[in-house]
Formats: C-alpha cells, structure tokens, sequence
C-alpha cells in the first residue's frame, strides 16, 4: 500500500494493470514508457514467454516532482492474464493502490472480460483490498477490431465505473485511462491522508507533475462512463 515518509516528502503508489491474456496491458505500459520523459521513468522490465504473453509481469517506475518539494514514485505492475497464473496475480496485486482493468473489446472475449473482474476482485479481497473503494478504471481495447461491442452497449452494462475506449497500440486511449486513474488515485490519498493538509499539494499540481513529463500535450478525458 502507500508508502508516506514525511520527513522525506515523499510519497511511493502501487499501481497495477489487470485484465484477460493479449487484452494489452503490457501494451499499455509500453506506451506510456515511450511517452514518458526518460528521466522521470525507469527502464521498463518485462519477463514473458515464447509466445510474447507476459509470464509473471511488467514493471515500470515511474518518479515525478508534484511541487512543494514533493517527489512522488509510482511503480506500476501488469499481471499474467492466463488462467494458469492465478497465484501470480495475487501476489502481483498485494499492496496495490490502484488498478487499470484492460478488457478486450470483442464480442467474444465478453466471458474472458468477465472471468478476469471477478479473478480480480478475488485478489484484492484476498489480499485484504476493499475492491468497492480502491480507485479503478477500465479500459475497453482493441476498438479497432472488427465485432467489437458498441460503445453504449458498454456504457449501459458499465454505469457505475469510468470506462474508456482504446486502441492501445496506436496509443489512444493510454494516457485518457491512466489520468483518470491517477486523478480517481489522488482523491483517495486526500481522503485518506490529506495530502493537501500534509503536503500543500493539489489534485490539478498533482496531475501537472506527471503530464509535464509526457511526451506530447496532455489530452482531454473522455469516459465513456462516469
């Protein structure tokens, strides 16, 4: 979970990216490692298979100033989406702060979608994670495909959790879903710890601190759902 060292100023997230086999989570974080200035992010570590699937995870640090002299590192993770590798799911997403749900937009991947929520949700609770509290967001993929489902079919079925729609390799979608995420991430640290209070930093210097860093300007949100 978060680590807060006062003295220090600085604060350490967990932030892990879960979902089905091939739905584009190591995609994701390869994305934003290219967008991301290399002196605010670490070398990206992936450990997968013949076959390209990942086999335990994906990693990349992630640093930042969010002002204040507050020096916030995010390490974010991705986790194995066979079914095989459920233990190594658990124990990728202990201590997690947040979590990107990357769903497959396909009509066919629909009960993969489903399987890997409630593998999810399994997960937190067994690490001892409140699912209904943690910040997350999903992200539904691979738009680009054909037979995927309608973007108000998604809406309707996903009313109560921002959702966005991706073509990750080509990069949309990426930054739209890990903004929200961070934004949804800071409210449950203010709630939680007052970083405001504590640190005097806000959600907008916050936020600021991370996209400085990006690569090209910082896009609008656009959830499919809210």
């Amino acid at each position: 979970m978060v680590q807060i060292n006062m003295a220090a100023r600085e604060i350490t997230l967990k932030v892990v990216y879960y979902g089905p086999a091939l739905s584009g989570k190591t995609t994701n974080l390869q994305q934003l490692h290219q967008l991301i200035d290399p002196a605010s992010r670490g070398k990206m570590v992936t450990l997968d298979t013949a076959d390209d699937r990942t086999l335990y995870f994906d990693f990349l640090p992630i640093q930042f100033g969010a002002g204040r002299g507050v020096s916030v590192k995010i390490k974010m993770f991705t986790v194995p989406g066979q079914v095989m590798h459920k233990s190594t799911r658990k124990v990728v997403l202990a201590g997690a702060d947040a979590v990107a749900f990357i769903a497959d937009s396909q009509r066919s991947c629909a009960s993969a979608n489903a399987y890997s929520w409630r593998d999810m949700e399994a997960n937190l609770r067994a690490n001892g994670i409140d699912f209904d509290a943690i910040p997350k967001v999903v992200q539904f993929n691979k738009r680009d495909l054909p037979d995927v489902k309608p973007l108000a079919e998604i809406r309707k079925a996903w009313a109560e959790i921002a959702t966005f729609p991706a073509v990750a390799m080509r990069g949309e979608g990426v930054l739209e879903t890990f903004r929200e995420l961070l934004r949804r991430l800071y409210r449950s640290l203010e709630q939680k710890h007052q970083l405001t209070r504590n640190f005097g930093i806000t959600e907008e210097e916050f936020l600021a601190g991370v996209f400085k860093h990006v690569a090209r300007p910082e896009p609008e949100a656009s959830a499919v759902a809210s």
